[in-house]
């Protein structure tokens, strides 16, 4: 606690002279009290509890006087308070993995709708947007709070080659910049701008990256690296590790748009493939970069092997977790707490020592 008008204080000197009148008025009653014989007859005849009672009114407005002068003072005290508004930024892998169907219907179809479910529950006002990535990622949907624009992206999705983690983060970053100016775009390989001064260590902004993979990646930049420039931007980095440790075998494409001749289900979304030719293969997500890129930028990673665990991840995540310092006065708390021990002292003193 703070005061912005600590001259004030001297204020304070107006209790040790109550007293100081208290106790003389005390002795003066004593001194032209009427002298009876036996003392100690009265005494006896007096309640145990008299002589509490007799001061305790007068300790009570001793405290509220006090309280008075610290309200006059102009307290003030720094808290936290919630950021009620903040981006959050899905990252969906949509490799050709997701059409596994391990997990019923098939890795995609639950992911999506451990999506929407997640988005349902969002507040009016919340702002999300939808990043997908496979051999490179891309902006499906910028930060909205169209909920039925951004269900009908998530609904949209289809499945591409390659696993591009790395990608997916910085996309999500630049979707994040462009509807939050004080957050810098990322920097690509190419990119001539100078790197952002990276924030205070523990500082963050409220917008957050939900970035869910079934895989490991193999295309586009080191995740790691990506993950740095989100934590120099105060940007967390959720992931989530999604499916099951079952052999599942080479299989099409998925997705409720998917067309064999579309850039992004028929082969022109980054090319190549991260399957062998017919082979089976086993679950490949790489959980030690995916716990190392949440650890890095200040977030948790999560494990989901069925559509259960994964909407109760969503149901998990802490959209609302930066707080930010405000300084409040808190005058009117002091002046509040003077009144109320004003009027308890009055109170007491009329109940136990009525004027007449």
């Amino acid at each position: 606690m703070d005061i912005l008008w600590p001259s004030f204080l001297i204020l304070l000197a107006i209790v040790p002279v109550t007293i100081a009148a208290y106790v003389w008025a005390l002795r003066r009653r004593r001194r032209f009290a009427v002298r009876y014989s036996s003392l100690a007859l009265v005494r006896a005849a007096l309640p145990q509890t008299a002589a509490w009672r007799r001061h305790a009114p007068f300790g009570l407005f001793l405290a509220a006087l006090s309280s008075l002068v610290l309200a006059i003072t102009r307290p003030v005290a720094t808290v936290e308070v919630p950021v009620n508004q903040s981006i959050v930024i899905l990252a969906i892998d949509i490799s050709r993995s997701m059409c596994a169907t391990d997990i019923a219907p098939n890795r995609l179809v639950a992911a999506q709708e451990a999506a929407l479910s997640f988005v349902r529950r969002q507040p009016a006002g919340a702002h999300i947007g939808l990043v997908v990535f496979a051999g490179f990622a891309e902006t499906v949907q910028p930060p909205t709070t169209d909920q039925a624009a951004l269900e009908t992206a998530i609904r949209g999705l289809n499945t591409a080659r390659r696993t591009a983690i790395g990608s997916g983060i910085l996309e999500s970053i630049d979707a994040i910049a462009e509807a939050d100016p004080s957050v810098a775009p990322s920097l690509r390989v190419f990119s001539d701008g100078p790197a952002p001064t990276p924030v205070p260590e523990g500082f963050y902004v409220p917008d957050i990256i939900v970035l869910l993979t079934d895989g490991a990646s193999n295309s586009g930049p080191s995740p790691l690296l990506a993950a740095q420039q989100a934590a120099d931007r105060g940007v967390r980095v959720y992931t989530i590790g999604f499916g099951t440790a079952s052999e599942i075998v080479s299989m099409p494409f998925c997705g409720a748009q998917y067309q064999s001749e579309s850039g992004f289900g028929g082969g022109g979304f980054g090319g190549g493939s991260g399957f062998g030719s017919g082979g089976g293969f086993m679950r490949g997500i790489d959980e030690v970069t995916l716990q190392n890129v949440a650890a890095l930028t200040g977030a948790e990673y999560y494990a989901a092997t069925s559509s259960g665990e994964l909407v109760e991840v969503f149901e998990n995540l802490p959209t609302y977790f930066v707080t930010r310092e405000e300084t409040t006065e808190i005058s009117v708390a002091f002046a509040a707490l003077g009144a109320l021990l004003a009027a308890l002292a009055i109170g007491l003193a009329l109940l136990w020592q009525p004027l007449s």
